[in-house]
């Protein structure tokens, strides 16, 4: 109970002396205020912009292998990606059966594409795939049901809509069961509009695509019989780069390519890019971490000095205390409970900044802003270790005041 007594005295003995001068005493609030704002909005901020890019590789595929049909150098001359026709649905059926660690495959022909509903037309893209491609691409219907291998062995006149094809044809109408046409001549009905996916890394509208089977693309819009790319699934995301390997082997076995000849298709890795952006992520929020740590030491500086000039100003009745018999640790406690009290409340004013300024942020760049619990609590336990820390050295000068010479202190 005495204990309890004198801590009470000492918090508000603590509160007083800051009181009295609280111009100075908000000054140095605000220091450390900023700086608990500043590391709780870049940990905010940063952890926002991880959960972006760790969403669009999400989004890039089920352990994604990419092939591609590639360019070659023909006279001398290097042609352009696509450009080789020689990646045939033969291949994919290969790649399937003969790769055990590839589960699902999908072969993929695209091109640009006018479409068109009554008096609404939409410039857009198509994709022509399998039925695999919408497990492979993480691709999820929002109404009706995607198109079946029956489907695409009758090249049936069918399609999946993205979320923004849908809205520029239909507006708020119901799409699935409508026929639109795609150049003008082929009529193709919706079964299935998909969730949105939103905006990818790169800025292209992912939502912007219509996908209808692959037969249906070559024969009766692009008039092809080669793939643009075959799209498959590794089993694990640690067998991607493997499965990669085996393919282009496989591939060249097939198209009967020598030694010396390079390949006449692309293995593509996005997801190495994508991953390079969210380790420099990371590696950004660490770095303005520790630059926003700075204006914490700053602000921990800012009460060393106000405590010195405290115990400076208060020497006399540093010395009237220590005649009456205050002891030297509990002088030493009273200046620390002053530090630890301005640290306290500019951690408290931070951690509501930090919050309110990284709401904002999130608003200014449509982020979705997750704060971490974590991260308060430790903005705010560092507060109260940067008044100890920095309030020890005045705490300890005070306390080790002669109080004969501090009576004398004028």
């Amino acid at each position: 109970m005495v204990h309890l007594l004198n801590s009470r005295a000492m918090v508000g003995t603590a509160l007083v002396a800051l009181l009295t001068h609280k111009l100075r005493s908000i000054l140095t609030v605000l220091g450390i205020s900023i700086g608990i704002a500043a590391v709780i909005c870049v940990i905010a901020i940063g952890k926002a912009g991880q959960a972006r890019v760790e969403l669009a590789l999400n989004q890039l595929g089920d352990n994604f292998v990419w092939v591609e049909a590639g360019g070659r150098a023909v006279n001398g001359v290097r042609t352009g990606t696509h450009d080789t026709k020689t990646l045939v649905m033969a291949d994919a059926i290969a790649i399937k059966k003969q790769i055990s660690i590839i589960r699902s495959v999908s072969a993929n022909v695209d091109d640009p594409v006018q479409v068109i509903y009554g008096n609404q037309n939409w410039h857009t893209s198509y994709r022509g795939v399998s039925p695999e491609y919408f497990e492979i691409k993480r691709w999820y219907v929002n109404e009706g049901a995607v198109f079946s291998d029956d489907d695409v062995d009758r090249a049936a006149d069918v399609c999946v809509i993205g979320k923004t094809v849908r809205e520029q044809l239909f507006g708020v109408e119901p799409a699935v069961g409508k026929v639109i046409r795609l150049n003008s001549n082929l009529p193709c009905k919706v079964v299935a509009t998909l969730l949105p996916k939103g905006l990818s890394l790169s800025g292209q509208d992912q939502d912007d695509t219509i996908i209808l089977p692959y037969t249906t693309a070559q024969k009766k819009l692009k008039g092809t019989s080669w793939l643009d790319d075959i799209l498959c699934s590794a089993v694990s995301q640690d067998l991607v780069k493997q499965a990669g390997a085996e393919a282009a082997t496989l591939l060249r076995e097939r198209h009967h390519l020598r030694p010396e000849e390079e390949d006449d298709f692309n293995i593509r890795n996005p997801e190495d890019v994508i991953q390079a952006q969210l380790d420099a992520s990371k590696t950004l929020t660490v770095l303005l971490i520790a630059i926003a740590s700075v204006s914490l030491i700053v602000g921990g500086i800012g009460i060393m000095n106000v405590m010195l000039v405290s115990v400076t100003e208060r020497t006399r009745e540093i010395g009237v205390r220590k005649a009456v018999g205050a002891t030297q640790s509990a002088i030493q406690l009273q200046f620390l409970a002053e530090a630890t009290a301005l640290s306290l409340i500019g951690g408290t004013a931070g951690v509501l900044l930090g919050v309110l300024g990284s709401y904002l942020v999130g608003e200014t760049l449509k982020w979705p802003i997750q704060m971490s619990p974590e991260s308060i609590a430790v903005a705010v336990v560092f507060s109260v270790a940067v008044g100890v820390f920095f309030g020890f050295y005045p705490a300890r000068k005070a306390s080790r005041l002669h109080p004969i010479d501090a009576l004398r202190y004028e």
